[in-house]
């Protein structure tokens, strides 16, 4: 590329792609708009092609503007990658990896996995968000985390799942509920409670798992509230608005005001799995993964 055109010229162009407005673009990228609008002409003179019709009150993409802006937003964020991981070998870092999770594998699995790992690879460091298993899924496609930990058993064909855990459910009641571990049966008991579960959105193949055991057990539950985070379904239950069934590892750390059941003679296992984008490129994923 011309040395008349830069880096910023392209990331103009994206702003003003995305945007289709020119004052728009320029407010988030803290530039006058008779600036972009220069910067623009600049590199569609350099090109030989006309990015977008401009009119009174709209801006619109041209055929060779769209595949600009598509090419540029898949390659865009490989070269940001690219810079920032420079950054950090400057710093004396060797490598980033950035992890998504449901919330149950931060009680055991993701701590043990990465204590483990920082003592082989004490120059890698980690960001770590909390998401639902679709966001996971949608940022390992977009290139946003390099690894997830999730609870569904499909996955688009560019990912690759494994699974790290499988344990059994528990049924959660209030501590002063009157069915305990020494007289429970079989959830048939509980046919008449309300049930606290986590979202059908949050992962649509756990909910299944989970309905699956209602049907094994004979009746449809009285689902009263959904939630996503486990702590709300612990507050619910505190205060006696219902009863849940939850992952085993899910009971680590939380015992005021309720109490658990395992579900060990039910056939439904819940499996937690790590998955990842075969096309991934980060070159301290491949240890992780090994590790795993």
């Amino acid at each position: 590329m011309s040395y008349q055109i830069e880096y910023r010229h392209l990331r103009y162009f994206l702003a003003v792609a995305e945007d289709l407005h020119f004052r728009k673009a320029a407010e988030r990228l803290f530039i006058s708009q008779p600036g972009l609008s220069r910067q623009i002409k600049k590199l569609e003179n350099y090109l030989g092609v006309v990015l977008f019709e401009r009119h009174n009150r709209k801006v619109i993409l041209t055929p060779a503007g769209e595949y600009l802006k598509r090419e540029l937003s898949l390659h865009f964020k490989d070269l940001n990658d690219i810079l920032d991981r420079a950054k950090l070998v400057h710093k004396g870092i060797r490598g980033h990896i950035r992890m998504g999770y449901v919330g149950s594998a931060m009680n055991g699995v993701i701590p043990n996995l990465l204590l483990k790992f920082k003592k082989e690879q004490t120059h890698v460091t980690f960001s770590l968000k909390e998401m639902d298993n679709q966001q996971q899924i949608m940022q390992l496609s977009t290139g946003d985390i390099d690894i997830g930990f999730v609870r569904t058993e499909r996955v688009p064909r560019t990912l690759h799942l494994k699974p790290v855990l499988e344990e059994p459910f528990c049924l959660v009641l209030p501590k002063n509920h009157p069915i305990s571990e020494f007289n429970f049966k079989n959830l048939f008991q509980l046919k008449d409670e309300s049930f606290i579960l986590f979202d059908p959105s949050y992962s649509p193949s756990y909910y299944e798992k989970v309905m699956q055991i209602f049907d094994d057990s004979g009746f449809t539950p009285i689902v009263s509230h959904n939630t996503i985070h486990a702590s709300s379904i612990y507050r619910l239950i505190e205060n006696n608005l219902g009863v849940s069934i939850v992952p085993k590892s899910l009971q680590e750390g939380y015992t005021t005001n309720v109490k658990f059941i395992e579900l060990s003679k039910i056939q439904q296992r819940t499996v937690l799995s790590a998955v990842w984008n075969q096309n991934n490129r980060n070159p301290v994923l491949d240890s992780l993964i090994k590790m795993i």
